[in-house]
């Protein structure tokens, strides 16, 4: 039997239609492993910890239960609790820290309502005002870095979430307590500031912004971490934040049940018993880092930039005759992958991993040979 024929009249049949701001999301894109023809290559595009995950957390991977894991992850937010001097029924666990940056936007925001953040930030942060429908409003940057002013000043009475990155990704960038607390300051009791601390602990202890104690003395503050980063757990994708009671209750009531596997909660509660292997793995990304700025900084005069950096990355802009994207094939061709950013507004950086010594050096010189070579 032929197929029937369409003709001009013929009405096509119906099928769901996303909501319009569903549709105007550019899907996240995570850091490559492999070259574009398909040959696996040393990565250094997705800030994962060079010396791997600490030894305790990998023996207890293997005594996890293939049950389903504790809905409250009580034991492991009991633990997070005590390290940070924090009430364990102000802790809040997600799958990632992704999750709750989600949350915080679809628990506090919606159509006609705004979500601030900043150029160059996080670009889950975008993602996630327009998956519950709200507005995101971008402010700009201050040489790449986070300017509290030109923030406070895009503040309407529609805002409802500002999002904040400490130290920021992809740019390094850190403000130091006094300006977390004045952009505190100058927000609307009922707008929620988030700050993102995935990469906290690479700071050193002095250094700390001041973001817990803003969460727990104010009801309008979350504060949201990894074990993604230092930890070395980010095949797990186990997140915590902490703010008052209410924001913890809100997150609760929309997060996936059992969002935290029995797996990660093992492996997270191991991982928070060996002080040994975090303090380890900051000590060689502060060395390493240094030590890779200051190779990249000698190439200035071929316009090579390192941006200050606070974080277990340096983001390089190349404002000279060799461009971030010969780089990026130049360094793939020689077996690494870094993370070239064109879709975030950064066609000129390349966002580098701070990964084992040799890889760093191997790098640093690829980087000034196809500098001194470029026409």
């Amino acid at each position: 039997m032929r197929p029937a024929v369409m003709s001009e009249t013929t009405t096509l049949p119906k099928a769901p239609t996303p909501k319009p701001w569903i549709e105007a999301i550019h899907a996240y894109v995570p850091g490559k492993s492999k070259g574009k023809d398909g040959r696996p290559l040393i990565k250094l595009s997705a800030n994962e910890n060079p010396l791997g995950t600490s030894p305790a957390a990998l023996s207890a991977r293997g005594a996890a239960p293939a049950l389903y894991p504790d809905p409250d992850s009580g034991a492991l937010r009991a633990a997070i609790a005590e390290r940070h001097g924090l009430d364990p029924a102000r802790v809040v666990m997600g799958t990632g820290s992704d999750e709750l940056l989600n949350l915080a936007a679809q628990g506090y925001a919606g159509p006609g309502d705004e979500v601030i953040y900043v150029r160059y930030g996080f670009s889950v942060y975008d993602i996630a005002a327009r998956r519950c429908g709200a507005t995101p409003v971008v402010a700009p940057d201050r040489d790449y870095g986070t300017d509290v002013d030109a923030l406070l000043a895009l503040v309407t009475g529609r805002t409802r979430v500002v999002f904040i990155a400490n130290p920021n990704n992809p740019t390094g960038s850190y403000l130091p307590g006094g300006e977390i607390a004045r952009l505190h300051a100058g927000l609307p009791a009922d707008v929620l500031l988030v700050l993102d601390q995935a990469y906290a602990e690479y700071l050193a202890p002095e250094d700390d912004d001041g973001a817990m104690a803003l969460a727990a003395a104010h009801p309008n503050v979350l504060v949201t971490r990894t074990f993604s980063k230092i930890f070395g757990l980010a095949g797990e994708r186990i997140g915590w934040g902490t703010g008052a009671p209410g924001i913890v209750a809100t997150l609760n009531r929309i997060r996936g049940p059992f969002n935290v596997s029995s797996t990660g909660q093992a492996m997270a509660l191991a991982a928070l018993g060996d002080p040994d292997f975090v303090e380890a793995s900051r000590v060689h990304n502060r060395e390493e880092r240094a030590r890779f700025v200051q190779r990249i900084a000698a190439l200035s005069n071929h316009g090579l930039r390192p941006l200050p950096s606070e974080a277990n990355f340096v983001l390089v802009l190349f404002e000279g005759v060799l461009t971030a994207e010969t780089a990026f094939e130049g360094l793939a061709d020689r077996g690494y992958i870094v993370r070239w950013l064109p879709g975030q507004g950064l066609p000129q950086g390349l966002r580098i991993t701070i990964g084992k010594s040799d890889d760093m050096d191997a790098i640093a010189a690829a980087l000034r040979e196809m500098a001194e070579t470029a026409r």
